[in-house]
């Protein structure tokens, strides 16, 4: 805490493709009708600036974005952060509760770009235009081995599994009824000159959430990304995916039509990733490390299969109750202090879950500051005691949590001395973002930290102001994924 020196959703089938009319239905030509009926959403890069944040829309799964021991995660993400890091902007992801909407998102502008490996084909480019590649794959059926699979030889194994295509006549295949997967089979339908009874699953379920399904026997096939099946494959390792049912395809992020500068600029910031190794290790991170992934799909702290951020999750629980916290708030504290280990102990002595200093925590009548609930006790007290402080300053609660959580990390008094050099220079002291915690800021520089109105000097105030903005970021993403009360 030390920063300054301080005084399932269940799969429905709507029909075969083969015999009900609707399901022919092209989804781009029903969007293409929608999209031309009203007026596109017009936002370019110029706005994005303005307006200091990056919407990204996304989806769960297991490699584009969840929660894994407290940390958001995924490579769709990781890359988008490092986009909006390059374009000086905060990041903000969008959820697509349903994939099959998500072109729908995009130009009606509730976000700026899909930052989702999305296949590439002359269909979806009439309704959005693509960036450079940041990958290729091709798809591949996802079919489950037989149970008895360990104990066949390889050729009895090939003999029952579908090896040709055109074994897939007459076969039930579920996919989404948006995705690329679904162009596919109506595709290769002509090209077998044959019916696949293709069922439609709902929009809310991912590529890697049907994949589970075939690998459950809920359905026994389905069409996925040869790249995103391979990782699946080595955690379910009753399925095959070793059918190629494509060719080799283009996967890029979507921006509108109406985009066109921040296309250009996405595409920039692409070529220059494509040569450096972080690029191609943020890849491998999230398809190839096989043992990471099973790691993490088998854990109870990942978003996708639990509801748990730590171990410690109903101590935090019952400490939040005592400040009438969203326990997940406090959660997003003691990450951002310990990474929710209790034998934590920073260089300047802080110790525990809170990171307290002994000499504080004692003054609460707290010790033995390496057992989680002690420390969670004596944060609270500390925590009490900084809002009750600055309830007499700060009347709003949503504002005040700002300035507690900067004291919690840097003193009260090295903050009280930010709103004296706020007020000075013409900014509102009871407001932090773009006020107080510039002020604080400028506590680093002699001109500042001798002025007549800073009493406490020199503050290294950029890990306060950070501490601020990363644990409230880090809020929000808590509240994404994880409920608030415990489900019975």
């Amino acid at each position: 805490m030390i920063g300054c020196q301080q005084a399932d959703p269940t799969a429905q089938e709507t029909g075969s493709a083969g015999k009900d009319t609707l399901a022919e239905e092209s989804f781009v030509d029903s969007f293409l009708n929608r999209i031309h009926s009203s007026t596109q959403f017009h936002a370019d890069l110029e706005d994005i600036l303005e307006r200091d944040t990056l919407k990204a829309i996304t989806t769960y799964s297991s490699t584009s974005y969840f929660l894994y021991r407290g940390q958001p995660m995924g490579y769709e993400y990781e890359l988008a952060a490092q986009l909006a890091s390059e374009l000086g902007v905060e990041l903000e992801m969008i959820v697509a509760d349903d994939i099959d909407q998500i072109f729908n998102m995009l130009n009606e502008g509730e976000g700026d770009i899909i930052t989702y490996g999305l296949t590439v084909t002359r269909s979806r480019r009439q309704i959005a235009d693509f960036t450079l590649p940041l990958n290729f794959t091709h798809q591949s059926l996802v079919q489950r081995k037989p149970d008895n699979w360990r104990q066949m030889k390889l050729h009895e194994l090939e003999k029952v599994l579908v090896r040709n295509p055109i074994r897939l006549i007459g076969l039930d295949v579920h996919v989404r009824q948006g995705s690329s997967y679904n162009d596919r089979l109506l595709n290769l339908q002509d090209e077998l000159g044959g019916e696949i009874n293709i069922h439609y699953l709902p929009g809310n379920l991912s590529t890697d959430e049907i994949m589970k399904m075939v690998a459950s026997g809920e359905i026994d096939y389905t069409i996925a990304d040869h790249n995103l099946a391979s990782i699946n494959a080595t955690y379910y390792r009753n399925l095959d995916i070793q059918t190629t049912v494509g060719v080799m395809q283009q996967l890029a992020w979507a921006v509108r039509k109406t985009s066109p500068e921040l296309k250009a600029r996405v595409n920039e910031w692409l070529k220059a990733q494509r040569k450096e190794d972080d690029f191609y290790v943020t890849y491998n991170k999230y398809f190839k490390n096989s043992r990471a992934f099973t790691t993490r799909v088998k854990s109870q702290f990942y978003s996708k299969e639990g509801d748990k951020i730590s171990r410690y999750d109903d101590l935090m629980r019952a400490a939040a109750t005592e400040i009438n916290w969203d326990w997940r708030l406090l959660a997003a504290q003691v990450y951002q202090e310990s990474r929710f280990d209790p034998k934590t102990k920073s260089w300047a002595g802080a110790v525990g879950l809170m990171q307290l200093m002994p000499k504080t925590a004692k003054s609460y009548g707290y010790s033995k500051l390496t057992n989680p609930k002690t420390s969670l006790e004596a944060g609270i007290a500390h925590l009490d005691y900084l809002d009750a402080y600055w309830s007499k300053h700060i009347a709003d609660s949503t504002e005040r949590l700002k300035f507690v959580l900067a004291s919690y990390n840097a003193g009260h008094n090295h903050v009280q001395d930010a709103r004296r050099l706020a007020e000075k220079n013409g900014q509102n002291p009871n407001l932090w973002y773009d006020h107080v915690e510039e002020a604080l800021l400028m506590k680093s520089q002699k001109k500042y930290f001798n002025d007549p109105v800073v009493k406490y000097g020199y503050c290294r105030g950029e890990e306060p102001v950070n501490y601020v903005k990363e644990i409230i970021e880090r809020y929000r993403y808590y509240q994404e994924f994880v409920p608030e009360e415990v489900s019975s």
